[in-house]
């Protein structure tokens, strides 16, 4: 059998049993991983290439940056002093965080600043006792919807801008995507406001590995040298300190907090999500397989074949969202939008159509990674601390992904 089909039925296993949950999440990524390597889709060191991306540094990093401000007590000071201004009310809570996130992804790595607030955001939950996935789910969400603002907001915009230069088109706006991205953040605000919340679990504050022995309030000198190590992590993560990435502002945090002694080498160690961890390090090799099989391009080529000779432009933009959608929830976005951009580039240019609708489209839809916890590192930060499942995302995504889809086919051909 061709490896592209192979590979498009061991994932659907794979998320047939994500729903199911008869096995922990982790493990069923990490065994696709193995089948992988058996039918010779993989490389043995293709399959442990996941253990060594930088993301997996960065969320180990941070977890451990998490841990310390929990002990010595500083996540809670910072959640009671928030709570003071804001309230104990889950609405007010997830609105402000939201706004926060949104302003800051516009601009700044959308996983960089949900490892930023993750250890905030938990402090908050504790203090005002609420139930933790709500607001760290609507913080994922305005994460990946957010970047959706601005040309650097996220990689698959700035590659729009360069293929749009490719066919000779004038460049897009700073503030272009906006068009589009505004009205898919006000929604997805909305909906998290409303209906979103409601879907989720509502356990006070399961904050899973990251508030073990949480009643640990520490030292004055803790908390500083926590508030000090905070400090550096958003410079590094959100300004950017040359020569450093955010792995590595996220492991140079994590040594502090063991070097200056505000926690302990095995409390660190402990403070790791490691289901996280594997989960997400599982999974990247399975994208891998996806390009290089080809996988990823036969959906595409499918779908569009579907579409006929003469597609409209509504129809040419609905298919490219619903591709770029569905592969991003399992692909990297930016694997996704390199993929497709070409593709949909192509099609307009044989039907005489400017590709500018067709690269924002697939810059957005690669961008709605709602609806798996594997589809983007904000959505598999949160997953451990929340305790949310892998249907959580489905049930809160899925709508998502819809009215994203439902504003994406009406505005783009409207303004482009």
């Amino acid at each position: 059998m061709n490896q592209a089909y192979i590979t498009l039925i061991i994932l659907a296993v794979v998320a047939v049993m994500f729903v199911v949950e008869i096995v922990p999440a982790a493990v069923v990524a990490l065994s696709a991983v193995v089948l992988l390597v058996f039918f010779g889709i993989l490389t043995p060191s293709d399959a442990f290439s996941g253990l060594s991306n930088s993301n997996v540094v960065l969320f180990g990093g941070m977890f451990v940056v998490g841990t310390a401000m929990l002990k010595s007590g500083l996540a809670t000071a910072i959640g009671n002093a928030i709570v003071k201004k804001v309230g104990t009310y889950q609405i007010p809570l997830i609105g402000s965080f939201m706004a926060l996130t949104v302003g800051m992804s516009a601009f700044a790595s959308n996983t960089g600043t949900v490892a930023c607030l993750l250890p905030v955001i938990i402090g908050v939950c504790l203090s005002a006792r609420i139930p933790s996935a709500p607001i760290l789910m609507a913080t994922a969400v305005a994460a990946n919807s957010g970047c959706m603002l601005t040309m650097v907001g996220t990689p698959p915009n700035m590659l729009a801008v360069a293929e749009a230069e490719n066919y000779g088109l004038a460049p897009f706006g700073f503030f272009e995507f906006a068009l589009l991205g505004g009205p898919i953040v006000i929604a997805c605000t909305i909906f998290m406001l409303t209906i979103g919340m409601k879907l989720l679990p509502q356990r006070e504050a399961d904050t899973g590995l990251l508030t073990r022995d949480v009643g640990d309030r520490g030292t004055n000198r803790q908390r500083i040298m926590s508030l000090l190590i905070l400090v550096f992590v958003v410079i590094g993560m959100i300004v950017g300190i040359p020569g450093l990435s955010p792995a590595m502002v996220a492991l140079i945090a994590a040594l502090l907090c063991v070097l200056t002694r505000t926690i302990t080498e095995k409390q660190a160690y402990q403070g790791i999500d490691w289901q996280t961890i594997f989960l997400f390090a599982g999974m990247l090799p399975f994208a891998l397989a996806m390009q290089k099989t080809g996988a990823g391009e036969l959906i595409a080529n499918t779908v569009i074949h579907a579409l006929g000779s003469t597609p409209s432009y509504r129809m040419i933009i609905a298919a490219l969202f619903i591709v770029s959608a569905g592969l991003t929830q399992f692909m990297p976005n930016t694997a996704t939008a390199a993929l497709l951009m070409p593709i949909g580039s192509s099609v307009c240019a044989k039907l005489g159509i400017p590709a500018y609708g067709a690269l924002i489209t697939v810059a957005v839809g690669t961008s709605c990674s709602f609806a798996t916890p594997i589809a983007t590192p904000c959505n598999t930060m949160v997953l451990g601390p929340s305790g949310m499942h892998f249907k959580d995302y489905v049930k809160v995504g899925v709508p998502l992904v819809l009215i994203a889809f439902v504003l994406t086919t009406v505005l783009v051909p409207m303004i482009w």
